[in-house]
């Protein structure tokens, strides 16, 4: 029977960072990392396609940056909802301070009295809206935008920090009592200075040792078939790429005759091929029988997986005949390319209509053959 865990979302474990490597080469835009933690001692259990919780601390430095812009001091005591703590660790530890949201430019834009900025939040200027989201973060609405916040005001404006879920990328029969990941490091300059992930920034910029509160979030949609004897289609583009390692090393540890067919796409061949030696590995070893590939800016074309899928339709249809999981994790813009293509790809093998296609598809889903995390 199970133990009860005694860690979770509101009680982390402090995990030890074993591991924090760039798996991208230097050519690459994207800094994409392999990150280690040890749960030993924790009494954590995951299965492959369960997601880790990461609680993150916000950077120092953009901390003392909102203080500067606020003119505040980091260590004054203020009380919010049962809570004392000084300022700083507020705004280090507890609230949302890398991500701008619509109600707190409402309420900053009321703080200020800004027409402008009040204008912004019509109907008819939500893509202008979108664009200032998109592109800002907090920091830059206080730089161009000056208000007269209390301390409390500005701490209860902000929403709570809340944990970032990452893909687990190893199975705990490969590796033992540890989680890894796989994480794009997002920085990035938008004219105004650097400007950071919360959790991604958390774990990318500590070293060995370091501690990060973590926990364990079930996706009991996201599982391995029960039957060891099943093949299984996985599609993960980039990060995408993180749960379908932990299923192959899982399906290498437990055996069974199941084919593991992994389509993998990122933009540069050379940079970017994450995995590149344990994948050539699986191969060899036959815990990976097939590998298709779509670096999609290697040649004048694009190429994406969903191309990949069409091409090698035959093959896919062949697969889920004779009862194959389908498996897509990523980008929610690239799981709809993969769904349509799908589609296509059912419509054209089986010579039914677009209607008939669905009813295909959307049977797998409900025998649970058709599985997507996508973000």
């Amino acid at each position: 029977h199970a133990v009860p865990q005694t860690h979770g979302r509101e009680r982390p474990f402090a995990a030890e960072l074993l591991a924090n490597q760039r798996i991208t080469g230097r050519g690459s835009a994207r800094d994409i990392r392999h990150i280690e933690l040890s749960l030993e001692g924790s009494g954590l259990h995951y299965e492959p396609g369960d997601a880790l919780g990461v609680w993150p601390r916000n950077p120092a430095a953009l901390v003392d940056a909102l203080l500067a812009a606020l003119e505040f001091d980091g260590d004054a005591r203020v009380a919010h909802a049962g809570s004392e703590l000084p300022l700083r660790e507020w705004l280090a530890g507890k609230r949302e301070i890398t991500r701008l949201s619509r109600p707190f430019i409402a309420s900053h834009a009321a703080q200020a009295g800004d027409a402008a900025l009040n204008r912004m939040l019509a109907p008819e200027n939500a893509a202008q809206l979108a664009k200032l989201l998109g592109e800002s973060q907090l920091i830059d609405l206080l730089r161009t935008t000056p208000a007269a916040w209390t301390a409390e005001d500005f701490i209860a404006a902000l929403r709570p920090l809340q944990p970032r879920l990452y893909s687990i990328a190893s199975s705990r029969k490969a590796v033992g009592e540890e989680a890894h990941l796989t994480l794009a490091h997002v920085e990035y300059d938008n004219g105004h200075g650097l400007r950071w992930g919360a959790a991604s920034h958390f774990l990318a910029s500590r070293g060995e040792g370091a501690r990060a509160d973590v926990f364990i979030e079930a996706n009991e949609r996201f599982r391995l078939p029960a039957d060891a004897s099943r093949d299984i289609v996985m599609i993960g583009p980039g990060t995408g790429v993180a749960p379908f390692r932990g299923f192959v090393q899982e399906r290498r540890e437990t055996g069974g005759s199941g084919r593991n067919w992994l389509l993998f796409g990122n933009s540069h061949a050379r940079s970017e091929f994450l995995y590149q030696t344990e994948w050539q590995q699986a191969l060899k070893d036959g815990s990976l029988h097939r590998l298709d590939l779509a670096f999609s800016r290697d040649q004048a074309e694009k190429v994406y997986v969903q191309q990949r899928l069409r091409e090698h339709g035959r093959e896919l249809y062949a697969w889920l005949e004779n009862g194959a999981h389908v498996y897509v994790c990523g980008a929610l813009a690239m799981g709809k390319d993969v769904h349509a293509a799908l589609l296509d790809v059912v419509a054209r093998e089986r010579g039914v209509d677009a209607e008939a296609a669905a009813d295909y598809v959307s049977a797998l889903q409900a025998q649970g053959r058709y599985a997507r995390d996508v973000y």
